[in-house]
């Protein structure tokens, strides 16, 4: 079966949606709780007992991360290249992050000495909230255009310092994003360990659930205030080639307009149900933390994620990445992706085998799910963390 190029490009720009948002579920969920190992864990059962409710499938979790980082590259190679330059120390700061997270699973409870254990805790700490902080900087940046231009050869050149890599990110709007991500994703960890850990660590989860739904919500509509209130900038195409023509990012022309991240919602009403769950989702969250309703906290908070960053996808339709010093290099749905025929084979690849990753994730959640005690912990000590 042929399907339109157009159609395929759409479809793409809805499937690294969805591959974004699954990783923010399960990958998220590993992340948020080890950001909050540190504090929710007292005594070093405890922590170890934080430790296994994610340890026997935090790996596969890791498989959404790679899948979309792979999505990205076969489906937008032009986005992947600007990106990953341009972001490369970034990049490569929550790389060393996460290389904390194998080693100190398997390495943490290797030897019976507390300053070794606390080391590693505090790296997990780090592989779970640096990434966390830097993945929201990343879309608070995209969300304000970056400073690129391509040449008649499409090559990327970044019009800044080496170093605005990293430390120009961090710009006010980029922080709130940051902090955004982060209270998301340890609210999400929280409502993970009130429904698998011991019932002492749980009912701290439930706190922490409660006070980080309100902050999920209070910093989401914060966020959505400062871009109204400041009238950002944001990028509209004047003319392009047709959508199902051969990419080329330079063929458009583009201008720039005051509040026009909002275009969408003017255009297509039924737009404004993702910021409107993105904000009441959290709140649910922190109510049935507040409840001991551990599922549905985790539901809540799973929907709420979804609503978030469905919220930044739909204002940035069809930008992907937008350039703030030559708007017309800004890459797009239509003029960023693959060939026809490489969208159509990944197309009907991820139908069948999406579908199949994800039944075998719930298989495997539902195989070992139960509370995690010590008791527990100790009766399958050879794979026990």
């Amino acid at each position: 079966m042929i399907i339109d190029y157009e159609i395929l490009k759409f479809a793409w720009w809805a499937l690294v949606g969805v591959l974004l948002i699954g990783f923010a579920i399960t990958d998220g969920m590993d992340m948020g709780v080890g950001t909050l190992l540190p504090f929710l864990g007292k005594s070093d059962n405890e922590r170890r007992i934080i430790i296994n409710t994610v340890g026997p499938h935090w790996d596969g979790n890791q498989v959404w991360f790679i899948t979309a980082g792979g999505a990205i590259f076969a489906a937008w190679p032009a986005v992947y290249a600007a990106a990953f330059s341009g972001f490369y120390l970034a990049m490569l700061l929550v790389l060393f992050a996460l290389f904390f997270r194998p080693v100190g699973f398997d390495y943490r409870s290797k030897i019976e000495n507390q300053g070794w254990r606390n080391a590693w805790d505090w790296g997990l700490f780090a592989g779970g909230f640096i990434p966390s902080l830097i993945f929201g900087v990343a879309f608070g940046n995209l969300l304000q255009g970056v400073p690129f231009h391509l040449d008649e050869f499409l090559r990327v050149t970044y019009d800044a310092k080496f170093l605005w890599a990293l430390l120009p990110l961090l710009n006010p709007f980029a922080i709130l994003a940051g902090l955004v991500s982060v209270a998301m994703l340890a609210g999400h960890g929280s409502t993970w360990l009130q429904m698998r850990a011991d019932e002492v660590v749980a009912v701290r989860a439930r706190q922490v659930g409660f006070y980080a739904g309100v902050a999920t919500a209070v910093l989401f509509a914060l966020a959505g205030l400062w871009i109204w209130a400041g009238n950002f900038n944001w990028f509209v195409i004047v003319s392009q080639p047709a959508y199902d023509a051969m990419p080329n990012p330079l063929a458009k022309e583009v201008a720039r307009e005051a509040g026009a991240l909002f275009n969408i919602y003017g255009n297509y009403p039924i737009a404004m149900l993702a910021p409107a769950i993105g904000i009441l989702c959290p709140l649910l969250m922190a109510l049935m933390s507040k409840a001991g309703k551990a599922g549905f906290a985790f539901l809540f908070s799973a929907l709420g994620m979804t609503g978030i960053i469905a919220t930044a996808g739909l204002s940035m339709f069809p930008f992907i990445m937008p350039s703030t010093t030559d708007p017309r290099s800004s890459l797009t749905v239509w003029d960023a992706t693959s060939s026809h025929l490489t969208l159509t084979v990944m197309f009907w690849t991820a139908v069948i085998f999406v579908p199949i990753v994800l039944a075998y994730t719930i298989w495997c959640y539902w195989r070992m799910w139960g509370r995690v005690t010590m008791d527990e912990i100790e009766a399958r000590s050879h794979s026990a963390y």
